[in-house]
């Protein structure tokens, strides 16, 4: 039997995304199992943190508004590049069909690349709009003026818009991955690989978290 460089598709494709899949089931059952070793149980606390000791209304404000500014700006670039690929789609262009490229580059897996980029491009997109909603929410909730409005709210939306934040960070890194398989699955593979040691580096945390005893929920009054 001869080996055929389309077969690569078929092994290190599959075997890159169930590696980058693998691995977030893994930092999933580890946050929700032993959540201290995560850095998402840090960054929660932080948040935390910083809605129960919350600054001044006008610094509280200026925060929650760069959070929205960048969730919107990344709204915006994952809806530009669905729109630039779903016009290549359009235009069927033929530059990753190249003799260069070791790999299957048959139309129909032209095909696949492209609806799984713009999938992880408009999952982004979506990721980023919700969590430019939850802070645009808690926007309302601080500036609302004579409000007894519970602080656990405020709380909620923030960590929300967070949520949706890291959920927004993950497809992108899943498109880069999808980009890489234009140039063939073994820098497809290989990134994935990277991803996965470097994703691992950033999601897990050493640091003894600083639990903080928090007094009884206050209210917002303005």
């Amino acid at each position: 039997m001869i080996f055929q460089k389309e077969y690569l598709d078929l092994v290190l494709v599959p075997s890159g995304l169930l590696l980058m899949f693998g691995y977030h089931l893994y930092i999933l059952h580890k946050y929700l199992h032993c959540p201290n070793t995560t850095i998402f149980d840090f960054e929660y606390n932080d948040k935390k943190d910083w809605v129960d000791k919350m600054p001044k209304k006008d610094n509280a404000l200026t925060v929650l508004g760069s959070n929205t500014n960048a969730a919107t700006f990344l709204a915006s670039v994952s809806l530009t590049l669905s729109s630039l690929i779903g016009a290549w789609i359009a235009n069927n262009s033929s530059i990753f069909q190249s003799q260069l490229i070791y790999g299957d580059t048959r139309s129909s897996t032209m095909s696949i690349k492209y609806i799984s980029l713009l999938i992880c491009f408009i999952l982004a997109f979506s990721c980023f709009i919700q969590s430019a909603r939850c802070f645009i929410h808690s926007n309302y909730l601080l500036s609302a003026p004579d409000s007894n409005i519970p602080l656990k709210y405020v709380e909620l939306a923030v960590t929300r818009g967070g949520d949706f934040w890291s959920l927004g960070l993950r497809a992108l890194y899943f498109a880069i991955n999808m980009l890489l398989w234009f140039f063939g699955p073994i820098p497809m593979f290989a990134t994935s690989v990277v991803m996965v040691l470097l994703l691992y580096y950033l999601d897990t945390n050493t640091t003894l978290l600083h639990r903080l005893k928090y007094p009884e929920k206050r209210s917002i009054h303005l």
